[in-house]
């Protein structure tokens, strides 16, 4: 990953947006340290990624069919003190 100092980016913004298309994820840096990443469209959906529902997680489960025996407890309440 090629790395820019602020000020580079800030100057050269063009260039630093076709290298991120091009070569991929661009660091940029402030005092030596990155503090942000600029990287294509394309490599942040792939990224990103899908996020299935609860319900689609659940479905993909290997327990997925398996029966529960789902049973309410049906004791009487506890006593605590407050």
């Amino acid at each position: 990953m090629h790395a820019w100092q602020v000020q580079d980016a800030k100057a050269r913004f063009s260039e630093l947006l076709r290298s991120a298309a091009v070569e991929g994820p661009q660091a940029i840096t402030v005092r030596g340290r990155t503090t942000a990443v600029v990287m294509s469209q394309d490599e942040y959906e792939r990224l990103k990624g899908k996020k299935a529902s609860l319900v689609e997680f659940l479905r993909a489960s290997p327990l997925a069919g398996t029966e529960l025996d789902v049973e309410r407890d049906r004791s009487g309440l506890r006593d605590v003190d407050l």
